[in-house]
């Protein structure tokens, strides 16, 4: 098998596509349908198992995450950081002044960071002898074979992994211009006025923190009962507190009626008949499985509202073909997605990797202040175990000295089995994403809170909290009150 180096008309850089003087039906131990977290993570493992793998994609390596997700948008929020910091700093001592946000300059920060990134992910691919790259739209014409641009490409096992698209809802029209996606917004150039985030979810509260930082009028309407529903009620309350501290708007329990488009921007209206007005309004209720015209139900594959139905190794309906990521029922995470598709990778090995528990997956909400959370809510420990069986401790981060040089607020909440292990933690506050590392190692081990309030925490870090909250949980409180 050859490989060809091709200009992409996409990108500066070289990909790597099958060479076309080979046989119509190229046979290959994978082929994988999308190269997005879920398929370039199985594709780079499965090559590393010394399978021969073909990565199917019509856009660029990455998806969504590197491109439209996961990486602009955290770097549109470390820009509006930076923002907030320099607009605070005499209360650090230093005196700055915020004279203005260059959009310009915040958009080539943030398309820099995606490219270096993209360019060393075509590296690791493209230098694979395993991997053929193929640029183009693949579609599933036979249970092991998937099509394109008419040339067919046979796999011993299939792997879809097809990924997400921004969702809209019915008698909601994108424009693109006055009502956007969150796609949309990620290119924007220049600092709206105002805008009104529909939908009160991981992405709508991260655009609205974004936009509140650059200075925009910002109300987020939420249907639910409150923002970031699936976290735990406590954290979703911390987050109510500190949005109405920083003068963020939200409606939340008012699903939304109409919209409405007015000379100088957008009109929403809500149930009971309130109106909302802004210069553009933002969807942000979600992202939907991209399965439609590809193949997967003609197959036999069976479906449930667009999202592929697997078994806990991850299995569809049809032998031999597997499915990874936004298109599985679940979180919609590119990390999830990328456990997957090394998961699949090994199975397909014979290797007998352990089941993936959902449940343990880490979840991180980037707004300021950030939420992050492993395990099980209070209400679904209390659901699963009974009220009577489940221990919470809430520790604050007031007594936390690194939370009070950043002059961050928030806590660490857990909650554990009595007499038994910790099953969810969540936590609220500037950087605490970056400690749901241990946390996550703390519920997927399924850790006592006297195993782990033995363990020495570097001081001053804000993982101390972490410990801390679980020498509470021991019955030997440190600095806080049992």
């Amino acid at each position: 098998m050859s490989l060809l180096p091709l200009r992409d008309p996409r990108c500066s850089d070289a990909t790597w596509e099958l060479d076309v003087s080979e046989p119509n039906d190229a046979t290959f131990d994978i082929v994988i349908l999308g190269g997005g977290s879920g398929g370039y993570a199985a594709a780079l493992r499965a090559a590393q198992l010394d399978l021969s793998v073909a990565l199917i994609e019509k856009g660029k390596l990455g998806g969504t995450c590197l491109h439209n997700g996961c990486i602009p948008t955290k770097a549109l929020l470390h820009a509006a950081e930076i923002a907030d910091q320099t607009r605070e700093s005499e209360q650090f001592g230093i005196k700055a002044e915020l004279v203005g946000i260059d959009m310009a300059g915040v958009n080539s920060y943030k398309d820099g960071v995606i490219s270096r990134l993209y360019k060393g992910l075509q590296g690791l691919v493209g230098g694979s002898k395993n991997i053929t790259l193929v640029a183009g739209a693949g579609k599933l014409v036979g249970s092991n074979v998937v099509e394109v641009d008419g040339k067919r490409y046979t796999g011993r096992n299939i792997i879809l992994a097809s990924g997400s698209y921004a969702k809209s809802l019915p008698g909601l029209e994108v424009d693109g211009e006055r009502i956007i996606t969150s796609d949309h917004a990620l290119t924007l150039d220049r600092v709206p006025s105002s805008v009104i985030v529909l939908g009160g979810g991981v992405i709508g509260v991260e655009f609205a923190s974004v936009w509140k930082s650059f200075g925009v009028d910002v109300t987020i309407v939420e249907a639910l009962p409150r923002l970031v529903a699936a976290e735990d009620e406590e954290s979703s309350k911390a987050l109510e507190r500190a949005f109405r501290k920083r003068k963020i708007n939200f409606k939340v329990g008012k699903p939304f009626e109409k919209v409405e488009k007015t000379e100088t921007g957008v009109k929403l209206t809500i149930q009971g008949g309130e109106t909302v007005e802004a210069e553009l309004l933002l969807v942000a209720v979600g992202r939907g499985p991209t399965t439609a015209n590809l193949g997967y139900e003609e197959q036999g594959v069976k479906m449930d509202r667009g999202y592929v139905l697997t078994d806990e190794r991850l299995r569809t309906s049809v032998p031999n073909v597997y499915a990874v990521g936004d298109i599985v029922p679940g979180l919609q995470l590119a990390h999830r997605g990328f456990q997957q598709g090394i998961f699949v990778a090994e199975e397909i090995a014979g290797q007998n990797p352990a089941v993936i528990d959902e449940v343990g997956i880490p979840r991180v909400t980037y707004s300021d202040p950030e939420l992050a959370s492993v395990g099980l809510t209070e209400a679904k420990a209390k659901e699963q175990y009974g009220a009577d069986k489940v221990k919470t401790y809430n520790y604050n981060l007031g007594g936390n000295g690194k939370s009070q040089i950043l002059k961050t607020a928030g806590f660490v909440k857990l909650v554990r089995v009595d007499d038994g292990p910790v099953v969810g933690v969540h936590m609220v506050g500037a950087r605490v994403g970056e400690l749901v590392g241990e946390a996550q190692l703390i519920y997927n081990w399924e850790a006592y809170p006297a195993e782990v309030a033995q363990l020495v925490h570097a001081h001053p870090t804000q993982s101390e909290a972490l410990g801390e909250a679980h020498m509470a949980l021991a019955g030997k409180p440190l600095h806080s009150h049992a």
